[in-house]
């Protein structure tokens, strides 16, 4: 809840795949390939020239620019949430398919249910954290962010 006199904003997206998930915010500040980018088994983000390298996307809410590099990026996401270090849900900024196609075969191989949100590039900077994402049965459709 916001403190007396402050108010938030409520901030709109499109669920890219449908679900629920919630925690600290982890806003990536450049792009990220998963392959090779992220550690299947850690969750740890391994790219040296990465920003955040060091930094864990397990049981977080990844807000990222968008994602760069191989399809097999799907993979590594698929991975991750088999072996539960995966992100609580992920925010992006730009339409990914590789990275969609990971939380949609992980949920049909009966993992980890993550919902994904397409939100304008602009607002990822004014996601608030912790973020909960409750977007079970909204897929294709908007969802408000707060």
């Amino acid at each position: 809840m916001p403190a007396a006199g402050s108010e938030q904003a409520v901030l709109t997206g499109r669920v890219l795949v449908a679900g629920r998930g919630g925690g600290p915010l982890l806003r990536l500040e450049a792009p990220i390939s998963f392959w090779g980018g992220v550690d299947a088994g850690t969750g740890r983000i391994i790219d040296p020239r990465h920003p955040q390298h060091g930094a864990s996307v397990t049981a977080q809410v990844l807000a990222l620019p968008r994602s760069i590099g191989s399809s097999s990026g799907s993979s590594i996401l698929l991975e991750l949430l088999a072996r539960g270090r995966g992100p609580a849900a992920i925010v992006l900024g730009e339409a990914d398919q590789i990275l969609t196609l990971g939380a949609v075969v992980a949920r049909e191989m009966g993992h980890a249910a993550m919902p994904v949100v397409l939100l304008e590039p602009p607002l990822l900077q004014r996601l608030p954290t912790p973020l909960h994402i409750d977007a079970e049965g909204r897929q294709g459709r908007s969802i408000a962010l707060s």
